[in-house]
């Protein structure tokens, strides 16, 4: 089961994310997660890749790089360490990247834009992951998430799209049918945002809602119908190939438990 799942990993401090990674291996973890935002960005950021390189060559690690939060000084230099980045990945097989524009994308330097610039390279062979939100014209009336896929995917240096969490799987499904229409000709690993319902997450998300993410007030308001909603999600995920990506908290054997026991209960 823990091949078809990813957990990402949050951690203030190298000494955390030691911590962590020896939980993972205690536990047959191999596909790890490491997000680019809130103090991992920049020097811990950069760190955290050598730490990992060094000392953990048995885990399968996509690296989230957030234009927005690695940004330096200005676009070219900012490009350059991208394409640094990327080249170092080369010489890791298991080391994957996560493009994003992050959470206040950068005029003219957007994950939009680095693709563009990346596709004139010559003897780069790349492949990116992205990421995309199917809740933004239903719910943030936000519309250029389809016309910013197609040219995302039209570079040829895309080979996986990662969704971010929502609440309302009709939507979900109808922008998976126009993915899949419109990249019926790449081969694409699927990739879902999985939340474990717990009545701290609903606290924290009443009390700071996360920009662009929607949740339902019927899941916000009972535990219960949270607890539905993930199941039904689960299943979704389990019958169009989409990967879990746990990003609750993990790292205590009752919470990885928690974990599981939600995913094998799935209807």
């Amino acid at each position: 089961m823990n091949n078809n799942i990813r957990f990402e990993l949050s951690f203030k401090n190298i000494s955390q994310l030691e911590n962590k990674l020896n939980f993972c291996k205690l536990n047959n973890i191999k596909n790890i997660n490491i997000p680019c935002k809130g103090l991992i960005k920049k020097d811990l950021f950069n760190s955290t890749i050598k730490y990992i390189s060094k000392n953990y060559n048995e885990f399968n690690v996509t690296y989230h790089y957030s234009l927005y939060h690695q940004y330096s000084k200005n676009k070219e230099k900012s490009y350059q360490d991208f394409l640094d980045f990327v080249k170092s990945s080369q010489t890791n097989k298991n080391f994957e990247i996560l493009l994003v524009s992050g959470s206040n994308k950068k005029k003219n330097f957007d994950s939009v834009d680095v693709l563009a610039y990346l596709k004139k390279e010559k003897n780069l062979k790349v492949k990116l992951g992205i990421a995309y939100n199917p809740y933004l014209k239903k719910y943030y009336n936000i519309s250029s998430e389809r016309e910013r896929f197609e040219r995302k995917i039209s570079t040829g240096l895309i080979n996986s799209i990662w969704f971010q969490y929502g609440t309302d799987i009709k939507v979900l499904q109808n922008e998976l049918t126009y993915l899949k229409k419109i990249a019926k000709d790449e081969k694409l690993n699927l990739f879902g945002s999985l939340f474990i319902p717990s009545k701290q997450f609903i606290a924290r998300f009443k009390f700071r809602p996360w920009k662009e993410v929607y949740i339902s007030e019927k899941c916000l308001y009972a535990l219960e119908n949270f607890f539905d909603f993930t199941n039904d999600l689960v299943s979704f995920y389990k019958k169009n190939n989409i990967t879990p990506v746990i990003e609750s908290d993990f790292s205590s054997s009752e919470k990885l438990d928690s974990v599981y026991s939600f995913l094998e209960n799935e209807r």
